[in-house]
């Protein structure tokens, strides 16, 4: 999300430093899910101020990420900034273990966003920010989406590029070393998913439908090394996908409706919820699937909503953090 007042360059294409990632997908095998989400990461964007009001330049506020208790919707930690990272950003992903996340980090107006990986021990204490060496953007940007693989060894970004078109990344966070599609389409890639087998990338794309990328497949031609599961219909925007732990089905979001399809895209949709969300909220659903598939998480305002897809009840806690409550742009949480 913009800050507000402030003028943002538009999105770029990430660089990275080094050789081209020779094996892009995920090596290892999944991190293991331990039942419903005992934690809850929240990342927001740094406060901006115009004082008076009426002024051209903005002062910023720095702020951490936090963890809260999924349970309670209790703070319990703030989380470390890495060197050179003055505050959090607005994007995050997570593994299914519910203990490694990946988040990225604001350096200064006009400066590049930072990505840097945490892991959280058993009572929810997060360990020292590990930076991905080498990667980060040309600009500041709130046009990202990243997801990350269900190992937690590789990091797939997208972002759309200067003059039209869109850009998917497959980083790995050890070396930074990268792979890349793109195209010159217009529209963005809305979401990004791991496959649990750790080489197939789900896309929502704006454009593009539900389409599915095999990161194992030679071309730099984005949607030429897709194939399409569901096509966009009318005007109504997608918006998070996930994949379901099986990896034979996706959960996506469309209008207020979360919806599950089959990878083959061969039977119709089925409706697994319908959202009651405010007239004041996005288009598009931002939600986290947890690593059983069956806990949705999801935000509105300064308030997370929890849904379970097998009951159907749906759970809502206020979002605590540790410093400047309330303050700035709506927060993104994950699982």
């Amino acid at each position: 999300m913009p800050l507000l007042g402030v003028t943002v360059p538009p999105a770029q294409t990430p660089r990275a430093i080094g050789p081209l990632l020779q094996t892009p997908e995920a090596t290892g095998s999944p991190l293991p899910a331990t039942g419903p989400p005992r934690f809850i990461v929240i990342a927001r964007t740094p406060i901006a101020r115009f004082i008076p009001a009426n002024s051209k330049t903005a002062t910023f506020t720095p702020v951490r990420p936090s963890v809260q208790d999924a349970k309670t919707g209790k703070f319990l930690f703030d989380i470390p900034l890495p060197p050179g990272v003055k505050s959090s950003w607005q994007v995050l992903a997570a593994a299914p273990d519910n203990r490694t996340f990946v988040l990225s980090g604001w350096t200064g107006p006009d400066s590049p966003i930072r990505f840097f990986r945490i892991h959280l021990d058993e009572k929810g204490r997060p360990g020292e920010p590990a930076l991905i060496p080498g990667f980060d953007t040309d600009g500041l940007s709130p046009g990202y989406v990243m997801a990350l693989s269900p190992d937690g060894t590789r990091l797939a970004l997208s972002a759309t590029v200067i003059g039209g078109g869109v850009n998917v990344s497959v980083v790995d966070l050890s070396t930074g070393h990268r792979r890349e599609w793109s195209t010159s389409q217009p529209g963005m890639v809305l979401s990004l998913a791991w496959a649990p087998n750790g080489h197939d990338l789900a896309l929502a794309s704006s454009r593009g439908g539900l389409r599915i990328l095999d990161v194992r497949r030679p071309g730099p031609e984005l949607f030429g090394a897709t194939r399409l599961v569901k096509a966009v219909e009318g005007f109504w925007p997608l918006g998070s996908v996930a994949y379901a732990p099986d990896g034979k089905t996706l959960v996506y979001a469309v209008r207020s409706a979360i919806e599950r399809i089959s990878i083959t895209g061969e039977e119709p949709p089925q409706v697994l919820a319908q959202l009651d969300r405010p007239a004041t909220a996005s288009l598009t659903v931002v939600f986290s699937l947890d690593g059983t598939g069956r806990h949705l998480l999801y935000v509105e305002g300064w308030r997370s909503f929890q849904l379970d897809l097998v009951s159907g009840r749906v759970t809502g806690l206020p979002i605590l953090v540790g410093e400047h409550q309330k303050k700035g742009g709506s927060p993104q949480a994950a699982w």
